[in-house]
């Protein structure tokens, strides 16, 4: 016979789970597309990325499929409407997986809660949005979790720093907002930060503040040591010189008193001298510490007791600038429930990580043992060198002339092509904003020459753009270039 405390909490979860209102949920089955809308944003200047329905290079289950960036350098525009809903007395909860497949140098994975009337074939980056997010990477300094809120129109970042995952794996990310202005953020179903709305971000003016009509007191001692009193200066220090005569230094043997003078030694600085007489310093036994102004009710400060409140939840979103592209969303939900993302979790990802993280291996040691592989072109590439290098007088003069003669046709090909200089890196989702793809073909012989081929790369794991060995050319887009400025 089973046991009734057990049976007691089935049914108990059970009821939890049915009395679970969802607002949207996508697992990204048959007839997703009739449910989310492909923005035209960014269509007319031919930088519209394509979303491509697929479970990924390396996945945990081959028909559990989500949506995923196709093209580098563009920009990505989706989203889906669901009933209006306001989550006044309830908890909120927005979850989605995302997986970097590219190994993300630059670029978000985050998505947006909106509010109102949208046009959603409009929907892009100047789109206003009520809540933003999800991971953000850019370079070594941005790797953190974006957890946006609007507040009277205004955006607002959280202050606190919630890292994010990096690797190129399935990640769950879940944000929690509560009646009671509380909110936790999980990652993989644990969470990472936790706190108060009041506190965490700057939604309203702080209920205290300096006192501005307050003075420092006259008698206020704020000094933490002073001069020992007991201290004296030693008999004969002011007789110390600054300088001395140099005891090493010899008279030169040309030297005429009549003409030049009676010698002097040079003078040295005085190792012994250490400067004016200072008595030394002690604890302040009447130290105040540091004055600070008393705090007073800012009157500013109105509370808002329906600070977590979004009355016109509508529709959900991914907006995107992506560099290099194969970011994947899957299993996005707006809920009420904690318990039923939690479980919805471990029913997807929670079930299919190990799996995926065993086919991501494979494919990595695949993609090494394929590398480790001796590429004939860079073989002949390498004697080609050894024998330039071997060449001496009128040859080495005619290889010199002909690498310049390169320099100058790749000079003259990058300024037809673009008037660019350095490579970017770094620093903006945005810096190859809006440029037309065009390609920059550099000799590889000049980059032998000159060394550089380890410069003209992007990302930890140095992947060349496209290095063609067969014509001999390094290719590089030239949207990658900064416009020269001058």
């Amino acid at each position: 016979m089973a046991n009734p405390k057990i049976l007691s909490l089935i049914l108990l979860s059970l009821c939890a789970i049915a009395s679970a209102k969802v607002f949207f949920e996508e697992r990204f089955e048959d007839g997703w597309e009739n449910r989310w809308v492909v923005s035209d944003w960014k269509k007319d200047e031919n930088t519209a990325g394509v979303w491509n329905f697929t479970a990924g290079k390396w996945n945990g289950d081959p028909n559990d499929k989500g949506i995923q960036t196709s093209e580098d350098y563009r920009f990505y525009a989706i989203s889906a409407e669901f009933p209006e809903f306001s989550n006044k007395d309830k908890t909120l909860v927005f979850q989605f997986s995302v997986k970097h497949e590219q190994k993300l140098d630059c670029g978000g994975g985050y998505m947006k809660l909106v509010s109102g009337e949208v046009d959603q074939k409009k929907f892009g980056g100047d789109t206003p949005y009520s809540i933003m997010f999800g991971p953000d990477i850019c370079g070594y300094s941005t790797k953190k979790v974006h957890a946006i809120l609007n507040y009277n129109e205004t955006n607002h970042l959280i202050k606190k720093e919630v890292p994010c995952e990096t690797d190129q794996l399935s990640h769950v990310y879940t944000l929690i907002i509560r009646p009671d202005a509380t909110y936790s953020i999980l990652i993989d179903n644990v969470e990472k930060q936790t706190g108060s709305l009041y506190s965490d971000w700057d939604l309203l003016p702080p209920k205290k503040i300096k006192d501005p009509e307050a003075k420092k007191p006259e008698d206020w001692d704020d000094k933490e040591y002073i001069p020992d009193p007991e201290d004296k200066k030693p008999e004969g220090y002011d007789d110390i010189p600054k300088e001395i005569p140099d005891s090493d230094a010899k008279k030169p043997e040309d030297w005429d008193d009549e003409e030049d003078g009676e010698w002097t030694a040079p003078t040295i600085p005085n190792p012994e001298y250490k400067g004016p007489w200072k008595p030394k310093k002690i604890k302040n036994p009447n130290y105040q510490g540091k004055w600070k102004a008393p705090l007073i009710d800012n009157p500013d400060f109105k509370d808002d007791p329906e600070l977590y409140v979004y009355p016109k939840l509508r529709y959900v979103g991914i907006e995107l600038w992506q560099v290099k592209s194969g970011t994947l969303f899957d299993n996005v939900l707006v809920a009420d429930d904690p318990e039923y993302a939690k479980r919805l979790a471990e029913e997807t990802w929670g079930k299919q990580k190990d799996a995926e993280k065993a086919a991501f291996e494979e494919a990595e040691k695949k993609r090494e043992e394929e590398e480790s592989k001796e590429d004939p072109a860079d073989s002949s590439d390498a004697e080609d060198e050894d024998e330039a290098d071997e060449a001496e007088g009128d040859d080495s003069d005619t290889a010199e002339d002909a690498d310049e003669k390169n320099e100058d046709e790749a000079h003259n090909h990058t300024e037809a092509q673009s008037p660019a200089l350095p490579l970017c890196w770094g620093g903006s989702h945005n810096f190859c904003f809006q440029r037309s793809l065009s390609i920059l073909e550099i000799p590889t012989r000049i980059i032998q020459k000159h060394r550089v081929l380890h410069y003209l790369c992007v990302g930890e794991d140095h992947t060349i753009f496209a290095l063609n060995a067969s014509l001999g050319v390094l290719e590089i887009p030239t949207e990658c270039f900064w416009p020269s400025t001058g």
